[in-house]
């Protein structure tokens, strides 16, 4: 009896052991899963910055157009504002370190994209947060790398009674399929940078 006894226990304490290790197995697995996700938010994160702060820009130099009655009458010149194809001089880059460095990661490229005719960012980061200690060989205090694209979408076009050569005249636009109407004597101050263009992830 004593020696069944002893297998028991030999056999109940591998049990005990084998459980233990699949825990340790799953919490390491859970935990590269958890960073890799966290080192995707903050990819995510800093194209979306990136392009944001061009988004920006062109809202500007939209409402620049706005304060004056020569700026009122360069119906072209506005245009070039909304299809968001008017030259930009902001750091769309510095953005993007910067929502990089707020999610804990580190910013390890970002290069001007043009995606369908779309321009933005693509930006690439390193987590600063690993996976910590693990009982897995090779898994210890691994970090993530991750990539992602973001770009800046026109949502506007002239409508069709937008004779916007007289200053006096409100500028009708057509903005995601329904009419907005600015009233050049109000500076547009209403509007929103998400009103005339949208930012959004691509491929």
């Amino acid at each position: 009896m004593s020696g069944d006894a002893g297998q028991t226990v030999l056999l109940y304490g591998a049990v005990i052991a084998g459980l233990l290790f699949l825990a340790f197995a799953f919490f390491a697995v859970a935990q590269a899963g958890t960073v890799r996700n966290g080192g995707q938010t903050a990819a995510d994160a800093a194209a979306l910055g990136a392009a944001e702060d061009d988004r920006q820009q062109l809202f500007d130099g939209f409402l620049d157009t706005l304060d004056d009655e020569e700026g009122r009458d360069d119906e072209e010149g506005r245009q070039e504002w909304l299809d968001a194809v008017a030259p930009l001089s902001g750091d769309g880059c510095g953005a993007a370190a910067h929502f990089a460095d707020r999610n804990r990661s580190d910013l390890l490229s970002c290069d001007p994209v043009s995606r369908e005719g779309d321009d933005g960012y693509r930006v690439s980061i390193e987590t600063r947060f690993d996976t910590g200690d693990t009982i897995i060989p090779g898994t210890d205090n691994k970090t993530a790398k991750a990539t992602a694209t973001a770009v800046i979408r026109p949502r506007c076009e002239t409508g069709d009674t937008g004779n916007t050569t007289n200053a006096a005249e409100e500028i009708e636009l057509v903005c995601g399929g329904e009419e907005l109407t600015i009233d050049p004597e109000d500076g547009g101050r209403d509007l929103k940078p998400s009103d005339l263009f949208s930012v959004v992830l691509v491929e």
